[in-house]
């Protein structure tokens, strides 16, 4: 029995798929398993390192500013369908399974072409144009929101929520707080944009520094490593309360540490937030794909579960709200406890065990 994950493009497409990958063996050993991903893709490197073979098609996705490059974008798409049908032929998978991204489109096609069972997991409350032009060619759609429902079929949606790494909780305040040398009695921001940062967010923290640390409070700001020699120096103006990081290896301890969390609205990042069940302010990024943060975002936002700032009023509003909200602790108890009813912890088993009944059956 062989199973192919299909999908790419960003971490978001592809370590969900790696951990449902890695359930599924936990749960069925003798089944095989390979990806196919984007050649050029950060999947064709990161997959490999999680110890999985990879096949990678001829495609990218559809350029929305630089709208003369999609001239070759028919030619790369039959080559794709092509390349996939000769993996689909090579490995005969018993289902395939894809995580979003153009990546997935040629082989998902393909598959269901076959009579293949295909399995999409959408991680975001608006779905990627893959998997709405998919949609009703899927045999099961596992949802990360519920709000992804109404794109879908919905006698075909299963709301499994996002799969998350198996070290997240956020429950390890005493060792969070001392593994990054910080005292017991203060409160701690954590300030996150992902791996390579985000340049809203990095320059409000910087504007207002002065201001937010004047309010004795204990400060982790991860800058991503494009930003990082930007702002290293602020550090030494408050180094036994100021940690500047190009970015954090155990997000687990820094999670725990923190009582407020600042960070981007990736579906999978608000996966893990809902777990650790902090205060939780949200600064979408617009550089996404229909603006699908954004939707992230607000879905929280309109249960009380976070605090949502628009990208372009982050740099006057982000340090005034965060001194507001250091200063309620009702409102800071409120947002903790509405975000964690949007965690799903059992995600990654719900999904891995709906694939394995999808082939049983």
């Amino acid at each position: 029995m062989h199973i192919i994950f299909a999908g790419g493009g960003t971490g978001g497409h592809i370590f969900p798929a790696i951990a449902v990958a890695n359930q599924i063996k936990s749960l069925q050993p003798d089944i095989s398993i390979s990806f196919v991903g984007a050649l050029g893709g950060m999947e064709m490197e990161k997959v490999p390192q999680s110890g999985y073979n990879i096949d990678g098609i001829s495609i990218s996705g559809i350029q929305r500013k630089k709208w003369w490059k999609n001239f070759t974008l028919p030619f790369k798409i039959l080559r794709s369908l092509i390349q996939s049908k000769k993996i689909l032929n090579k490995y005969k998978p018993s289902i395939v399974v894809g995580t979003g991204g153009y990546a997935a489109g040629p082989v998902l096609y393909m598959a269901s072409k076959k009579g293949i069972p295909i399995v999409l997991l959408e991680a975001n409350a608006l779905p990627g144009l893959t998997n709405k032009w998919l949609k009703n060619r899927a045999n099961l759609i596992c949802v990360g929101s519920k709000v992804a429902i109404e794109y879908f079929p919905k006698e075909k949606c299963v709301y499994t929520g996002n799969p998350v790494r198996k070290d997240i909780s956020g429950q390890k305040k005493k060792e969070g707080l001392a593994y990054f040398k910080f005292s017991e009695d203060k409160k701690t921001i954590l300030v996150i944009g992902g791996s390579l940062g985000a340049g809203s967010i990095n320059r409000a923290v910087a504007k207002g520094l002065d201001k937010l640390m004047a309010q004795d409070i204990q400060l982790i700001w991860q800058t991503g490593k494009v930003h990082y020699t930007n702002y290293q120096q602020y550090e030494k103006n408050y180094s036994d309360r100021l940690r500047i990081l190009p970015f954090i290896q155990d997000m687990n301890l820094a999670y725990s540490a923190s009582d407020i969390i600042v960070s981007r609205a990736g579906a999978i990042s608000l996966a893990e937030l809902a777990i650790v069940q902090k205060a939780v302010i949200l600064v979408p990024s617009p550089n996404v794909a229909e603006n699908h943060q954004y939707k992230n975002a607000k879905e929280l936002a309109d249960e009380n579960a976070a605090i949502l700032i628009p990208d372009t009023q982050a740099e006057e509003d982000l340090v005034n709200e965060l001194m507001n909200l250091i200063s309620h602790e009702i409102l800071m108890e409120a947002l903790s406890h509405n975000i964690f009813k949007f965690a799903r912890p059992n995600a990654t088993d719900q999904i891995a065990t709906k694939i394995l009944s999808l082939i049983q059956n």
